[in-house]
Order: C-alpha cells, then sequence, then structure tokens
C-alpha cells in the first residue's frame, strides 16, 4: 500500500493553527465560547481560508463550518474530518482547533497533489463541544448527528441568562427548530486531536489510535446525619456526615484501583454543612465521575459502588441519596478503520499504541452511525484546558501525516 507522505504542510498547518489564536477574548489562554464576537471572527475567518483553498463553504443553521472537495463518484456517501472551534474558559491553542487546521491542510494538499478525490470529503469545525457557555455539551455534532433537534436553543440559557436561540441571533443565525442540521450522508468521521492525557509521552510515543471513548456516569451524593457541638458529642454516639463520606470515598478509591485499568473515578466537588470548626457536619453533598470504555463493566461497577455507600451509610446510621446526573455510553471505534490506522503508522515508520479515550469527543457521536476514527497525539505533562497545554510542532506533523495519509485511503483509493 502506498500513501502520501508530507512535509511543507505541516508549516501551513502551525500558521492555520497561530492565526486561530488570536480569535480570543482578553485574558489568559484561549477564551473562545460559543456565539461569542471572538467565536463568530474565529468561524468567519475559517469560511475565508477553506473559500481562498478552493473548498465550496458551507455555514449551517447551528454555525458549523464546511469545507468540500466534491468527488467524482458523486452518489458517494461524504468522507468527514475536523473537530471543535469552540474552547474552555482560558483553554489552550491545541485542543479542538488542532484537528480543524489539520483537516483543512491534509484535505488541501490532497487536492493539490491528487487533484479531484472519488469520494466527496470535507473538513469541518463543529461550533460547540466545550459545554463552557451554556450547560450542554457537542451542539455542533449534537445537531448533526440528532442528538439534539434545535429545541432546546429557546430553553437552555448562559448565566446571564442568554438563551441558545438568542445568542444564534446575535451571531446572525436563524434558529429552525426541526431536521435542521442533521446529516444522514456521513460515510466516515475521522478525527484528530491532542491527548490531553500523559499516556503517550511517558511511554515516548507518537501516537495514539483510539479503541473506544469512554462512557461516563455522573452523580449528585447527598449524605444526611446529624450536625452537633463537637465538643461535648462523644466519638461513639455521633452521626457525622463527612466521616462516613471520607470512608465511601477511600472506597471509591480502593474500588477503581482493584478494578484497574481503563476504569477512572473521581470526586471533584465536595461540600459539608454547616461548615464551622466546632460543628459535627450535619450533610455532605458530593459529585462522582465514573468512567470505563465498556458499557457493562461500568455499569457492575457503579451498582457496586452504590451498594457499597448504602452499607457504609446503614452501618453508620445516615441517610444517603445518590442521584444520577449523566449517562453516556462507550464508543467503540471501527475495527476496520483502527486496523487501517495501525497499517499505516507501521508503513510510516511511527510508533503508537491503541488506547482509550477518557474525554469526551466528537467522534463519539458518529461512531453509532458511520465507520469513526480517532487519532492522537502526545500532550507535554498531559495538560489540556490550560494556556499550558503544548503539543511539539514535530508531534503535531507526525499526526497530520497520519490523518493525511488515511484520508487518501478513504476517499482516493478505490474501494
Amino acid at each position: 500500500m502506498t500513501t502520501p507522505t508530507i512535509k511543507a504542510p505541516a508549516l501551513e498547518m502551525m500558521e492555520l493553527l497561530e492565526e486561530l489564536a488570536a480569535f480570543s477574548a482578553p485574558g489568559p489562554g484561549i477564551s473562545r465560547l460559543l456565539y461569542t464576537p471572538e467565536w463568530l471572527r474565529a468561524q468567519q475567518f475559517l469560511q475565508e481560508r477553506m473559500a481562498a483553498l478552493g473548498m465550496e463553504v458551507r455555514l449551517d443553521e447551528v454555525g458549523n463550518v464546511y469545507g468540500r472537495f466534491t468527488g467524482s463518484q458523486t452518489a458517494g456517501k461524504v468522507i468527514l474530518t475536523g473537530s471543535h472551534i469552540d474552547t474552555v474558559l482560558n483553554g489552550g491553542k491545541y485542543d479542538g482547533a488542532y484537528g480543524i487546521a489539520a483537516a483543512i491542510t491534509a484535505l488541501h494538499y490532497l487536492q493539490q497533489t491528487f487533484g479531484q478525490p472519488l469520494r466527496t470529503v470535507e473538513a469541518v469545525a463543529f461550533c460547540e463541544e466545550e459545554g463552557s457557555r451554556f450547560p450542554l455539551t457537542f451542539w455542533g455534532s449534537g445537531n448533526v448527528t440528532g442528538m439534539y433537534n434545535g429545541s432546546e436553543a429557546d430553553s437552555c440559557a448562559d448565566s446571564r441568562g442568554i438563551t441558545i436561540s438568542s445568542a444564534m441571533e446575535a451571531c446572525g443565525l436563524i434558529h429552525k427548530p426541526g431536521k435542521g442540521p442533521r446529516r444522514e450522508d456521513i460515510g466516515a468521521y475521522v478525527e484528530l486531536h491532542i491527548e490531553q492525557g500523559i499516556v503517550l509521552e511517558q511511554a515516548a510515543l507518537e501516537i495514539g489510535i483510539v479503541d473506544a471513548i469512554a462512557g461516563q456516569r455522573r452523580f449528585q451524593v447527598k449524605v444526611g446525619g446529624t450536625a452537633n457541638h463537637a465538643g461535648t458529642t462523644p466519638m461513639g454516639l455521633r452521626r457525622d456526615a463527612l466521616a462516613g463520606a471520607a470512608e465511601m470515598l477511600l472506597a471509591l478509591e480502593q474500588a477503581a484501583v482493584q478494578t484497574g485499568d481503563p476504569l477512572v473515578a473521581t470526586c471533584g466537588k465536595l461540600e459539608a454543612s454547616p461548615g464551622t470548626p466546632n460543628v459535627i457536619p450535619g450533610e455532605v453533598q458530593f459529585t462522582l465521575d465514573i468512567r470505563h470504555s465498556e458499557a457493562e463493566q461500568l455499569e457492575r461497577f457503579c451498582s457496586g459502588i452504590q451498594a457499597h455507600f448504602e452499607r457504609i451509610a446503614e452501618s453508620r446510621g445516615l441517610t444517603l441519596e445518590l442521584t444520577a446526573t449523566l449517562a453516556t455510553t462507550p464508543a467503540p471505534m471501527d475495527e476496520g478503520l483502527k486496523g487501517l490506522l495501525e497499517e499505516i503508522s507501521q508503513q510510516q515508520g511511527r510508533s503508537f499504541r491503541t488506547m482509550v479515550s477518557g474525554a469526551g469527543h466528537d467522534a463519539q457521536l458518529f461512531a453509532p452511525l458511520c465507520p469513526t476514527a480517532m487519532i492522537f497525539v502526545p500532550s507535554r505533562a498531559g495538560i489540556s484546558h490550560s494556556p499550558d497545554e503544548y503539543s511539539s510542532p514535530e508531534e503535531l506533523a507526525a499526526g497530520l501525516n497520519l490523518l493525511t495519509a488515511i484520508l487518501y485511503e478513504l476517499a482516493y483509493k478505490e474501494s
């Protein structure tokens, strides 16, 4: 199998990344939240850049931007690649933007080198993935895949009370609930992304080929006891909600370690009430975030932890309320595309491993609908969602080479 390799396009991609980084609200790092002026300028810039490269450019109803090279076999489905243009508050310049810059660069290179593809290819800048402004995620790819139908725009508001539909209108987008941007013509989706973790760097590997995106469960837990005087209540007569919560969280950590990778379990927030130094806590609320790449294992672990928490609460005379706040299913990537990525990586002489993505990505929404693949490149020290987010030009170029090669296979080679 002969696939193209590239050198000069890496510079084109790096320049595009730097240009995108300029579209940010004031402050540390990059802040480009959905439907803000800096978000709008970034999407407008991408439309201009795509058009200048000879792409057919389209902006859909929610603000996703597409750049297309139409294939000679017009009856076939579209090969789609890209990522999200939005960021977290004070984030980095690689998360999402790297996948967009690489997609545009790869398609431009292929068109310049090999001419018209057999199958239509598109680069996409999804309008939103992070959930940083409005209390939902994947607004861009979610509208494309049918996760949303647009009705959410009238009821979902940001911290200032501005609804999605109002914010869209301010950007010149017309809110139309219904089928809207949903597409049924996607034949494959490939997303290139920074790892946002430390696995590849610690293993000194160039490429991560994602095996699956982990399913996720989130819970809000409330432990009830009796608030009482810290000096006059004997230890044996206490109903200390915080002591009970501490035992639960220690049990959570022990169970997660015993289960082993790729399961992870986290308590990210804990609040004790009344929160006074000389009062025994009468109530504690904390969050749970539990992830695994296999649905059965995830459900088994969550059920087991709930039962364990109930036993602890009963032994201590405490009450327990556990409320599910999020449930996403694991998203396995396509076996054929994974195998193709492994073959190309070997051909290019790149070190790689297959791995689970603990973070969510747009690719997980496409996985149930069409063959889907994800490529990771290392993140320095595993840092992401931070101004310190960094991947070297060499690492970014390696991902671009791999993306370009698989797009060549998908769009230019006979089936």
